[in-house]
């Protein structure tokens, strides 16, 4: 477990991007000629969230196609869910579509572990990389009901009996919401074949599981369940980034004398072989999106922290990303 327990996730998720009508990302400008992306709002454009409504992929797409529509960056914009076998169904339909402008998915480290551990004929390196946006700290949360005050309430239950203690996640195994409680496992001296995990399909379906007391824990992004929290319905006892996270009344890991730090990142992509005018616009409208106060305030609102890399430096991040994941679950047999 000592690669796991070394994996550092990091950068960003969520973004989108853009297209026009009846030929890819390609706007038209107020004389109807066409451009490469700077002149008037792209029409059409689609961002596909590959799990259910209320998850972290979902909040992020949603919050960005706001943030094109109202400053006019993109017109109509189009968020929809396809879920199904931890984004991988998703993929597929993106890897398929290939040379489409008008597609694009929302997608982060769990789509890159989901398409090791659902032996998924479709990669991400497949795709045309946009950006990446965002990362955020993760979370161990519990009901309000819970009996676990504490992170040192919660380890000392869970290291008495770790086969015992539920852990759920919104991703499937290999992505974050997995990897989290793998490598607190080892961190506090648990083995962590013996960890109780339950995969869900995104925070929209783990959230019930928390409220509803189905689970011992849960591993998941702050700012998918950040209304829950405040509302206090959801106990956060731990925040895995370096910092504490702003509004948000618990300790860091490391502050709980727990050596671990883990963030997660989200970014979009597109389908192969689109063209390279599409690819420049989709990335001009990202980049327009990224230097708007709107996008800054959605930043803080959602508690995400500004990851932003467009292009072959997003292509070169992913391509690391695959490899290190791929490494990890083939060492855990998961892969």
């Amino acid at each position: 477990m000592r690669q796991i327990r070394a994996l550092r996730v990091a950068a960003v998720a969520a973004g989108i991007a853009l297209m026009a009508t009846g030929c890819g990302a390609t706007g038209k400008n107020s004389t109807g000629s066409e451009s490469t992306g700077a002149a008037g709002p792209i029409t059409g454009l689609q961002i596909m969230v590959p799990n259910t409504p209320g998850g972290g992929y979902d909040t992020t797409a949603r919050a960005a196609a706001k943030v094109l529509d109202d400053e006019k960056i993109s017109t109509n914009t189009e968020v929809f869910n396809l879920a199904g076998a931890g984004g991988t169904v998703g993929l597929a339909r993106v890897v398929n579509e290939k040379g489409n402008g008008d597609l694009t998915m929302l997608m982060g480290l769990g789509v890159v572990g989901a398409s090791y551990t659902n032996k998924s004929e479709s990669k991400l390196t497949e795709t045309t990389p946009l950006a990446r946006l965002i990362e955020e700290p993760s979370a161990i949360m519990v009901s309000k009901d819970s009996p676990y005050k504490t992170i040192d309430d919660l380890v000392k239950a869970w290291k008495a009996d770790p086969a015992s203690i539920s852990v759920g996640g919104g991703s499937s195994p290999g992505g974050p919401d997995h990897l989290l409680p793998m490598q607190l496992a080892g961190a506090v001296g648990i083995d962590a074949t013996k960890v109780n995990f339950v995969s869900y399909d995104g925070g929209g379906d783990l959230l019930p599981a928390i409220l509803g007391n189905k689970l011992g824990f849960a591993a998941s992004g702050v700012g998918e369940l950040l209304q829950q929290i405040k509302s206090g319905e959801v106990r956060v006892l731990a925040t895995s980034g370096e910092n504490r996270i702003e509004g948000v009344d618990a300790p860091t890991l490391k502050e709980s004398n727990i050596d671990l730090v883990f963030t997660n990142w989200r970014g979009i992509v597109a389908p192969p072989g689109i063209s390279d005018d599409d690819k420049k616009s989709l990335i001009a409208a990202l980049e327009k999106m990224h230097a708007s106060a709107a996008w800054k305030e959605a930043l803080k609102t959602h508690s995400w922290t500004d990851a932003f890399i467009t292009g072959d430096e997003f292509q070169t991040f992913l391509t690391d990303q695959d490899k290190r994941v791929a490494d990890v679950l083939t060492k855990l047999g998961l892969a």
